[in-house]
């Protein structure tokens, strides 16, 4: 069983079909992975204080790079690393859209704000590693939900968050996080599509949440774009 990405995306393969020239292949790209590893989570580390190695900014670019990931519109780095073969119902979605797709997702020091935007589809979060990110959630009816993902659950971090369509969604990296940088999946269902999703602009945003004025000028783009 084999899943396609799109382009820049990733191709996975069941290992009985992996040939040896390309298990010989992989030793750089690994190497890689395990020197961001260890550069981000030290053993002297505790879940109280996780002490990263290195300057968190070279720790960042090297997570960046590892990873292709490119500037998203939203602010923050992405990269598409999943689209479904099969397409979703004709009934609810535009004709040949796909079920669902995924992206890596990452803050960091240079770019810490994902701006207000809302998407038509349902998107589940997960927490991969670095520092902590902040979710602010306005609700249709108003109400503000402010969610941590990060490593730490038991200082009240989640690990999972789900947010529907429709919803505003703004997130923040954690200030002077040890490694400058956070990293989570997003999997959206009905796959993403740019036509589906709204750039908030504070005007807008504070003509129909006027309670929330404070928050939505810190974390939204102050014209529409």
């Amino acid at each position: 069983m084999s899943s396609k990405g799109s382009a820049g995306g990733i191709r996975t393969e069941r290992c009985g079909q992996i040939s040896p020239r390309r298990i010989r292949s992989s030793p750089p790209r690994t190497l890689l992975w395990m020197a961001i590893v260890l550069s981000t989570f030290s053993h002297a580390s505790t879940s109280e204080d996780m002490t990263a190695v290195g300057a968190p900014s070279s720790i960042s670019e090297s997570v960046i790079k590892a990873l292709g990931l490119v500037k998203h519109i939203e602010g923050g780095y992405f990269r598409r690393t999943f689209i479904s073969d099969y397409s979703a119902s004709e009934g609810e979605t535009s004709l040949g859209r796909k079920a669902m797709s995924s992206i890596y997702y990452l803050l960091n020091s240079e770019s810490p704000v994902g701006h207000f935007h809302r998407n038509k589809s349902d998107i589940v979060h997960f927490f991969h590693m670095g520092d902590a990110i902040v979710y602010f959630l306005i609700h249709p009816d108003g109400v503000l939900e402010e969610v941590t993902l990060g490593h730490n659950i038991e200082d009240g971090h989640q690990l999972q968050l789900v947010v529907p369509g429709g919803v505003w969604k703004a997130s923040l990296l954690k200030e002077n996080g040890a490694f400058g940088y956070g990293l989570i999946s997003e999997a959206v269902s009905p796959s993403f599509n740019y036509d589906d999703m709204t750039l908030g602009s504070s005007t807008l945003l504070k003509r129909d949440f006027p309670q929330h004025g404070d928050l939505i000028d810190k974390l939204s783009y102050p014209a529409t774009r």
